[in-house]
């Protein structure tokens, strides 16, 4: 492989990186592109591997590309005295490790609080007791409601762009009362954010926290009934696909009103490696991690993914392609949102150069076509099933 060198010129060293979530939707995608673009070495930690399984497998042979870069630790870091060990061998610790489905919030908040904030203080005691960088995956729910959306719909304010772009340096963080459990992610991961920054300030971690605006992209989560549980509720893209595969309308909570940016898997994690390999301009900093021109309603976003299901699946669309239901309905009691989450996206140019590239058409498009391929099959033999009586 090829000598590569960072934004400033010098020579990349590999180093040896503890990916606590590497078989993860964004762990799988991070390990390819170590493996096949880099020299790093993986220690990967997860509960699951199935994701990097074609990475990890080929790694135990000689003519293998990663020979022996690559390596995985089934444990839940709750409570698995190795992860210590782990990340003392390590230079880089890299923390995936989320429950981050909103179906999740206000049904399992004692999960959601404990997986997002009590799990994640020994990754962070490590790193400063062993003088290990950590970059930590937050959320872009951290910044909660825009300051807009508590504007009369008709204020002129609403258009200004300080009232709903999101800055990592300057907009306040607006939570929903108590009550809306939902809240209790973005809560937790507001919290952990707090203690890294701490340690950083106070002795001296060396840190980078990643906002991810609605990463999308082949693995995503899981198709209900097919490779996830039949009662499950994944994220937006899964819920749609799985509604696409199965020819039934996409269910738009409260109107699918909300609106979100949209950002491909792989533009994202460009963005990644460029903080992994360039540690004096991404150490200390918080980075949005998304795509401001792919914007749209969710009901604009299940419109594009029934035209684009409709061209790589070459099925007709359905009469009725959409159907409202309520939040209360789909998610349970206590849910609620935010309006709008479009990121500032000047502090990640300036200190890396870095802007995304992808549509959303054709990240759409590529994404649709791999769940086309990987379970229209599945789901034909599951929709063939008998149903119980």
């Amino acid at each position: 492989m090829a000598a590569r060198v960072d934004l400033d010129g010098r020579p990349i060293k590999p180093m040896t990186i503890c990916m606590i979530g590497a078989g993860g939707f964004i762990g799988s995608h991070l390990c390819e592109k170590l493996m096949f673009e880099t020299s790093h070495t993986v220690i990967g930690v997860d509960v699951y591997n199935d994701k990097i399984l074609h990475l990890l497998e080929p790694a135990e042979k000689e003519d293998c590309a990663w020979f022996g870069r690559i390596q995985f630790h089934r444990m839940n870091i709750k409570h698995d005295s190795r992860l210590e060990a782990l990340i003392k061998m390590s230079d880089l610790v890299i923390n995936l490790a989320a429950i981050c489905t909103p179906a999740d919030y206000n049904t399992r908040p004692l999960d959601t609080i404990y997986s997002n904030f009590i799990d994640a203080l020994p990754v962070v005691k490590y790193c400063g007791q062993y003088s290990k960088r950590l970059i930590h995956f937050s959320t872009c729910e951290v910044y909660g409601k825009t300051v807009g959306s508590f504007l009369p719909k008709d204020h002129p304010l609403r258009e200004e762009a300080e009232f709903y772009v999101l800055n990592e340096e300057e907009t306040p963080c607006i939570f929903g009362s108590i009550q809306k459990q939902r809240w209790s992610y973005a809560c937790a991961k507001q919290l952990i954010e707090r203690l890294i920054y701490a340690e950083g300030a106070e002795n001296g971690l060396k840190f980078s926290i990643v906002r991810p605006f609605n990463w999308i992209g082949p693995r995503m989560d899981f198709i209900p009934g097919i490779d996830g549980p039949s009662e499950g509720v994944p994220r937006v893209l899964a819920c749609f696909s799985n509604n696409l595969l199965r020819g039934e309308p996409l269910k738009l909570v409260d109107g699918g009103e909300s609106q979100r940016t949209f950002i491909y898997i792989k533009d994202a994690i460009e963005a990644v490696t460029l903080m992994i390999e360039n540690p004096d301009r991404a150490n200390g900093h918080i980075f949005n991690v998304g795509n401001p021109n792919n914007e749209v309603t969710v009901r604009q976003l299940a419109d594009m993914m029934t035209e684009v299901y409709s061209k790589v699946s070459g099925r007709k669309t359905l009469d009725v392609p959409t159907v409202d239901v309520s939040s209360q309905e789909f998610y349970g009691e206590g849910y609620d949102d935010s309006d709008k989450r479009i990121p500032d996206m000047t502090l990640i140019n300036k200190q890396l150069g870095w802007d995304p590239k992808t549509s959303l058409f054709d990240l759409l498009e590529s994404t649709l076509t791999y769940q086309h391929k990987t379970y229209a099959e599945a789901v034909k033999r599951d929709m063939a099933k008998p149903t119980a009586t």
